[in-house]
């Protein structure tokens, strides 16, 4: 198992996107390989493929790397997005982990019954305009400096813009009252890697639509 990492899940977004995006950003090439029916869950869980049973999945390194957020760590560490020392690495790991709240909230719009998805987009627009934004306007406000942390690139910086393109796509005007945000997304979408990987034709993949669902659950029900 060498080479390229390989991603396991299925052709769209949902938790393998921010490893999608953290990957590309350190200029990482990687294969994927589409969960496309039930069985192909199956085959890996019963393979030992799956320590817990569930994907995403990512071959890398001679390993078979299981659980988001362990993946999403160890990619950080081996190239170099995690800081310079502890402290840096626990503020990237707070700032992330509040990106991964709202991020959720996104991910889950699509699955929302009818009835429920008005309020859920409230709530949505509410948590990032009054809870989470504000903190980062304020962190790059507060020392002035290109990056969330260390003014240094961090997989912070990507996690956030991902999930502030998230929320664009979920409400175009959502970032009116950030302009630091607004500038930030614009700085990091420069960045080389992240330019290729915003282009058409890359492996960054769209928005997940309602005609999908029932597809999804047919692989993963």
């Amino acid at each position: 198992m060498s080479g390229k990492p390989k991603l396991h899940y299925f052709n769209g977004r949902g938790r393998m996107e921010s490893i999608r995006w953290l990957l590309a950003a350190a200029g990482v090439e990687f294969e994927e390989c589409f969960l496309e029916t039930k069985d192909d869950l199956t085959k890996l869980q019963k393979d030992g493929s799956l320590m817990f049973q569930q994907v995403p999945l990512v071959e890398i390194d001679g390993m078979k790397m299981v659980q988001t957020r362990a993946i999403l760590g160890y990619i950080a560490a081996k190239y170099n997005l995690y800081g310079k020392d502890l402290k840096e690495r626990a503020l990237i790991d707070m700032y992330v982990e509040a990106i991964t709240d709202l991020n959720e909230l996104l991910m889950t719009h699509t699955f929302q019954p009818a009835d429920k998805k008005e309020q859920h987009f409230a709530t949505i627009v509410d948590k990032a305009t009054n809870r989470y934004f504000p903190v980062y306007e304020k962190v790059l406000k507060d020392h002035g400096q290109e990056f969330l942390v260390g003014n240094r690139f961090s997989r912070a910086d990507v996690q956030l813009l991902e999930t502030l393109l998230m929320a664009e796509e979920c409400k175009p005007d959502i970032l009116a009252k950030f302009p630091l945000l607004q500038s930030f997304k614009a700085r990091i979408s420069n960045i080389p890697t992240i330019k290729k990987f915003l282009q058409p034709g890359s492996q960054r993949k769209p928005p997940l639509q309602e005609k999908d669902v029932p597809k999804l659950m047919k692989i993963f029900h």
